[in-house]
């Protein structure tokens, strides 16, 4: 039996060399998906996590290119659902079909819909109606559905990246907040800067485009969220997550003014246990072993902006969520960090 310290130095080794294997899968991204190094690493965060990510932006900016890429890249089984007014549940779920067999007899056929798959793309999810959209709710919590009485398991792993327009509103049904706090992380996808944005007029209007190529496997994904999930994680961050998610609360006792003021409804205990898995994550991107204090102000807006709201007064003086919830992140850290 291995003693503490080999097993201490077998994890080091161990995330290490994830650490290196992300690098690569960064520098395979990027021969396809130009730029925006943010947007990819929360992408990948929520892959490490076995999480679900929510990317908001405008149509053009490359969300559907660079899940199409995460696909290639990470050796996942992928599948594309683009959502309309009329899809249907069984559209997304899979249906049953009564087949005639050659001797006469007669037999129901599941046939699996899309989200049988490891990595489902939902693209333009707000377009669908709340009933189409519930079909991912037991999908995205439990991986698995249930339809005709019977549980069926969906690929291991299971990943959902949505894609919504925040500009169009007609025609669009707002995610119920259900639906809304299964997402780990929301990504917001801006422009690219002007060096960027002239990378990828060089590179995607010529006669060669790069291509990804993949980097990992779905067992080695599997293998790196286990391996996340041993990272050490300090009690000061324990206590500064908890600090944070409750802070933000604006009926508890902790929330300071700004949140009483302006927010309507906080975090549930899933933001909590969504910044414990991405800090993690964000310091294994940046080649650390343990989370920081930088770690949580980091993640604090992706995890918890789809996951809050604001009051209407707040919403009428102008105010917007991001700079409430880097308040907040802001006193809580300051904080922790002069104690």
């Amino acid at each position: 039996m291995p003693s503490p310290d080999q097993s201490n130095d077998q994890l080091v080794n161990d995330i290490e060399a994830l650490g290196g294997k992300l690098a690569e899968a960064r520098s395979s991204i990027a021969k396809r998906f130009i730029g925006q190094d943010k947007v990819v690493d929360l992408t990948l965060t929520s892959l490490l996590c076995g999480g679900h990510a929510l990317l908001i932006g405008l149509p053009g900016l490359g969300k559907t290119m660079l899940v199409d890429t995460l696909s290639t890249v990470m050796g996942l089984n992928g599948n594309r659902i683009q959502f309309t007014p009329d899809l249907m549940p069984a559209d997304i779920l899979g249906s049953e079909v009564l087949e005639t067999a050659a001797d006469g007899s007669r037999d129901f056929r599941f046939i699996e819909g899309p989200v049988f798959c490891q990595l489902l793309m939902a693209d333009e999810i707000n377009r669908a109606s709340p009933r189409t959209q519930s079909a991912l709710l037991q999908a995205m919590q439990e991986k698995e559905v249930t339809i005709a009485g019977e549980h069926r398991s969906l690929g291991v792993p299971f990943h959902v990246l949505a894609t919504q327009n925040p500009l169009e509103q007609e025609g669009t049904y707002p995610l119920p907040e259900a639906q809304l706090d299964r997402f780990l992380v929301q990504i917001d996808v801006p422009y690219p800067t002007r060096e960027t944005e002239r990378d990828i007029l060089i590179a995607t209007t010529g006669i060669d485009e790069g291509a990804a190529s993949a980097v990992f496997t779905a067992d080695e994904l599997l293998a790196a969220q286990t391996l996340l999930r041993r990272m050490p994680v300090g009690d000061g961050i324990v206590e500064m997550i908890l600090d944070l998610v409750r802070a933000c609360r604006p009926d508890d006792e902790t929330a300071p003014d700004v949140v009483k003021n302006s927010v309507n409804w906080g975090p549930g205990p899933r933001a909590a246990q969504a910044l414990m898995m991405t800090v993690r994550a964000n310091a294994l991107l940046d080649g650390r072993l343990v989370p920081s204090i930088d770690d949580v102000r980091a993640m604090a807006a992706p995890v918890l902006s789809h996951r809050m709201a604001l009051s209407f007064a707040a919403r009428a003086r102008g105010e917007v969520l991001a700079d409430v919830i880097d308040q907040v992140a802001t006193q809580i850290t300051a904080t922790a960090a002069a104690a």
